[in-house]
């Protein structure tokens, strides 16, 4: 199997979605799910994949519902952004894919779903370790407490629960994530090349109602999708995490900064490390993938 993610021609069929993925090393070797964030894709990990296949893991990186290839298998499905849908998907693909014991990798969105995968996993010896980038695991209560900082740097939160983004986002999605992506990488670290290759992932027809639901839902702006009920319950408060846990964050990140992942010990019952990676912003795998892969590897070194 090529060291290079390579996309696999067949999606496979979950009961909700076609999900687009792509893949890299050997197919006995140690599964490594890799869930990329808003707004990104697959496209983010083309400096990680390439290296952990070459030791041995077996790579797989999907499309999250509403970005890229990967498509509602029905019409009628909400087009819901909520948490637990990103985590329903993730049980789905590994279930379709009969992935045994995975590490799951997830940055921003794909973190969420990682660690809301995980922790309602807890007790089934389904996922064999977690790892976080730029997101600390915990609440999505919309009660939660913000500091003014913070709730500053969500702007597009709040612009998203209003009529004018919702008009606006479909029609601006480049010049919208292009704006993100400059603001949230660490300065002088915005690469044309890279962001054009990724930018025609929120062409998919599903991107737009899918972001705005995922933030408006966050914060109580809208319902959630009533086939996801059973799972926001068990995620209220947020389930412990039975399995080991690797934290990596950007010393610089404008969004969520560090102390968003601070203090979580308590969630997790397996052994819990948390590192910053300096003169890096939101997107450590595109920013500092080798200071990023010298934590990971040893840590995945470490596994059962």
């Amino acid at each position: 199997m090529e060291s290079t993610l390579q996309l696999v021609g067949k999606p496979v069929r979950t009961p909700t979605l076609e999900i687009a993925y792509e893949v890299a090393g050997p197919e006995d070797g140690m599964p490594v799910v890799l869930l990329h964030g808003w707004p990104d894709d697959p496209r983010t990990w083309d400096a990680i994949a390439p290296v952990l296949a070459k030791s041995g893991y077996r790579v797989l990186a999907p499309w999250l519902r509403g970005f890229g290839p990967t498509r509602f298998r029905r019409k009628t499905s909400i087009r819901s952004g909520q948490i637990s849908a990103l985590a329903q998907d993730l049980f789905d693909f590994i279930e379709a894919l009969r992935l045994r014991r995975p590490v799951l990798i997830g940055h921003d969105w794909g973190a969420r779903a990682a660690g809301s995968c995980t922790g309602l996993a807890h007790g089934s010896g389904q996922v064999r370790a977690l790892c976080l980038l730029s997101t600390g695991y915990g609440t999505n209560n919309p009660g939660q407490s913000l500091s003014l900082p913070q709730i500053e740097a969500y702007w597009y939160h709040w612009f998203f629960a209003t009529e004018r983004g919702r008009r606006e986002l479909p029609l601006r999605r480049r010049e919208f994530t292009e704006h993100i992506w400059r603001r949230w990488l660490y300065p002088g670290h915005f690469d044309e090349s890279a962001f054009a290759g990724t930018v025609t992932a929120f062409d998919n027809p599903d991107w737009p109602a899918i972001t705005l639901h995922s933030y408006r839902h966050r914060w109580g702006h809208a319902a959630g999708d009533p086939a996801y009920l059973e799972l926001e319950r068990r995620l209220d408060p947020p389930p412990h995490v039975d399995v080991p846990c690797l934290v990596l964050h950007g010393a610089d990140d404008p969004v969520s900064p560090p102390v968003t992942s601070e203090g979580k010990e308590a969630y997790f019952e397996a052994s819990y490390q948390r590192h910053l990676l300096e003169r890096c912003g939101h997107f450590p795998q595109r920013e500092q993938p080798r200071a990023l892969l010298d934590k990971l590897l040893p840590w995945l070194e470490s596994l059962d």
